[in-house]
């Protein structure tokens, strides 16, 4: 297709939308948000071409990095900061930058997703190196932030990808391994938080999941390197725990008091009782 193909654009398929009743309102988002995993469903050889490369990387010590602008930005925050206490990884292998800085995840910061040169700018300071993979995040695909990020990204010997919700973009373009969500008109013209924001969670969620778990940090279903930081997830790994090797809850918990997490309650559990 070609570039600029800004379908994300285009008007949406209702009108009079001050008119509709609140039930139809919610209905016919509802409807459009349907269409949302079909688009991504599409992708899905993208997406996988996308993540066997980064766990290349990410065996040889090479971290994740997502840039963007706006929602973009922010999906990539929250996807970074979900790996830690999930996956039990450090903080800094898998990072969230935003044009305009942490600041502009509550509040926007004018022009600064304009600026071409600012995403290098932001990832210089972890140092990055040809393990890494930067990821730009642009539902429209022309964020300069984005584009320019990628671009010295590449020429410094990274791997590139993105995730994208027109086709043929620039930010496409840009990354060697591009996923292109054709999410389609919003259901309030332009409004990219929307379908566009839900398909960009739903392929950040693959891809550091599908990620994590090729670098071993889930065991069966189970999430066994999550941080236990509160009585929910402390709760859940006890459960864990019990399941695993048939323990009652006071033994689990005094497994997971002394080892840490999961994992290591499973693991010295199994070394002690050789």
């Amino acid at each position: 297709m070609s570039v600029n193909t800004m379908v994300t654009e285009n008007a949406s398929h209702y009108d009079h939308l001050e008119q509709m009743s609140v039930y139809d309102l919610l209905s016919n988002i509802n409807k459009e948000d349907k269409t949302v995993p079909m688009a991504v469903e599409q992708a899905i050889p993208q997406i996988e071409a996308l993540v066997t490369q980064i766990v290349a990387r990410m065996r040889r010590g090479g971290r994740l990095i997502y840039i963007g602008a706006g929602t973009s930005g922010r999906l990539g925050v929250v996807d970074a900061s979900e790996c830690p206490p999930t996956f039990g990884v450090p903080f800094e292998l898998v990072l969230g930058l935003m044009a305009g800085g942490d600041g502009a995840i509550r509040k926007a910061v004018e022009n600064a997703e304009d600026d071409a040169e600012q995403a290098w700018k932001d990832i210089a300071p972890y140092r990055p190196n040809p393990n890494d993979t930067v990821i730009g995040i642009a539902a429209s695909g022309r964020t300069p932030y984005v584009i320019g990020g990628l671009n010295q990204a590449r020429e410094a010997g990274l791997l590139t990808g993105c995730v994208v919700c027109n086709p043929g973009s620039a930010v496409a373009q840009a990354a060697e391994f591009p996923v292109e969500v054709v999410t389609g008109p919003e259901f309030l013209t332009g409004s990219t938080r929307m379908k566009a924001g839900t398909a960009q969670k739903l392929v950040l969620n693959m891809i550091s999941t599908a990620v994590m778990i090729q670098l071993g940090r889930v065991k069966g279903n189970k999430m066994v390197d999550m941080q236990l930081t509160n009585i929910k997830l402390q709760d859940r790994a006890a459960k864990m725990v019990m399941s695993e090797i048939g323990v009652g809850r006071e033994q689990a918990e005094a497994l997971l008091a002394q080892f840490g997490n999961v994992r290591g309650a499973i693991d010295g559990f199994a070394q002690t009782n050789k």
